[in-house]
């Protein structure tokens, strides 16, 4: 069964969409870009309050692919206590030597989830190297959230090969950018664990503003 991903922004927030029963709680800042991350205090408020009623994830932000940079920020949001931390992986720096680098954290227990991007040059090789470096999962997502919704910048068959490379490398596997309604009963064929939605469950679907509950109640009916 395919779950739903909510993105908040606050421990309000949170709260929030916990009453709509989401499957997982992500944690990101969207004025801070794509992958915008929370202060870490702010981060450590909301796992204290939410994750014992359902998952948390959190974004480390838009990070270049320099290897300490990059794993100082995951090892930090890692130590806040949520279940997965998110890295996006940015076309600008060493993708490779930043995974090699990671390969420390997750030998050491922590879940970490990659982030590819569907508005860059998609290199789905990636995959391997991901599960190589002792990755939880792996997720599509769009770095410019203007540049059209996932399901508008690849065709069903390139989702539908992503998917299916994460699920023989045994990675979690998760969909996001964008996605708005109408774009469920097009994903949820193709087996993804979940879908993940920030401006679907806005207020006038602007990814920056204020959740609305109806919208988000709306979107966990459609993933029923």
């Amino acid at each position: 069964m395919t779950g739903m991903l909510a993105s908040v922004n606050s421990l309000e927030e949170a709260l929030i969409v916990q009453q709509a029963q989401v499957e997982i709680i992500d944690l990101k800042q969207p004025e801070r870009g794509a992958l915008g991350a929370l202060d870490l205090e702010v981060v450590r408020e909301i796992v204290l309050k939410i994750k014992q009623q359902m998952p948390v994830s959190a974004t480390v932000g838009d990070l270049e692919m320099q290897p300490e940079l990059v794993f100082n920020a995951v090892q930090a949001m890692a130590a806040t206590g949520v279940d997965y931390v998110k890295i996006g992986i940015f076309p600008n720096g060493d993708i490779f030597a930043t995974l090699e680098k990671l390969k420390g954290l997750t030998a050491q227990g922590s879940a970490l989830i990659a982030v590819l991007f569907a508005d860059n040059p998609l290199d789905l090789n990636l995959v391997a190297a991901i599960k190589a470096a002792g990755f939880t999962g792996v997720m599509l997502d769009t770095m410019q959230k203007k540049s059209g919704s996932l399901t508008q910048l690849l065709s069903i068959e390139e989702i539908k090969n992503f998917v299916t490379l994460a699920q023989q490398a045994q990675l979690l596997c998760g969909l996001a950018g964008s996605l708005r309604e109408n774009d469920i009963q097009i994903l949820l064929p193709l087996g993804a664990d979940y879908l993940g939605f920030r401006g679907a469950l806005c207020q006038q679907h602007n990814r920056a503003g204020q959740l609305d509950f109806a919208a988000i109640q709306r979107i966990k009916q459609a993933m029923s």
